[in-house]
């Protein structure tokens, strides 16, 4: 009889030979370790998850939106004083007035307003040969190369569809020629307006929101 038989103990109950029985670990555990592993695997992936749609938020659409807001800015005025102390005032101008239509008075009364808004009048009458009834549109304004600066921007408010033309002469009159097409100069408050419009300067992005 085995000294591992209990006693009393015989028959089928009898333990014989050498070999000890194997203990097992029992199943709780291993199980334990495997839902371990399984919540270590899923925390890793949702923290990477996690960090993704951090960087997608705060990285990309940041600057998608900081684009956009850029894009979305208003030009801010910048102050300039330049053009505006290059304009002349239109008591600084001298208007010839002519008349290239067939109508007659049309550059007395055409004077008359223009000396109501300011400016100085020079010569009125019929257009010389070369201009008479010869310029189709609304009026010619002709000078010298130099009244495309100042002169011709000022005068031009006060006739709407007007073209310019220089020549060679060395004074700084300009001379008005009605045209084919002209039927009055522009309502006062519409050349104040314009007037009043080449004096400001431009608007200029600054870049800031």
């Amino acid at each position: 009889m085995s000294m591992l038989t209990p006693p009393g103990m015989g028959g089928k109950y009898r333990i014989t030979g050498d070999v000890y029985p194997r203990m097992r670990r029992p199943h709780r555990r291993r199980r334990i370790i495997l839902a371990s592993a399984a919540a270590a695997v899923v925390l890793g992936a949702a923290g990477w998850g996690t960090l993704q749609l951090v960087d997608v938020f705060s990285g990309d659409e940041g600057t998608r939106a900081t684009a956009g807001k850029q894009t979305d800015c208003k030009p801010v005025a910048r102050a300039t004083t330049a053009p505006a102390a290059a304009l002349p005032k239109p008591a600084q101008i001298t208007v010839n007035v002519y008349n290239a239509t067939p109508r007659s008075g049309l550059a007395k009364t055409t004077a008359d307003e223009l000396k109501k808004r300011g400016f100085k009048i020079g010569k009125v009458g019929n257009a010389p040969a070369a201009y008479d009834k010869k310029v189709p549109g609304a009026g010619l304004l002709l000078g010298a190369t130099t009244a495309t600066k100042g002169v011709f921007p000022v005068l031009g408010t006060q006739l709407a569809g007007a073209t310019t033309k220089t020549d060679t002469r060395g004074t700084a009159d300009v001379d008005l020629i009605i045209g084919t097409a002209f039927k009055n100069l522009a309502p006062k408050k519409t050349a104040d307006a314009a007037l009043v419009a080449l004096t400001k300067p431009a608007p200029v992005p600054t870049g800031k929101c």
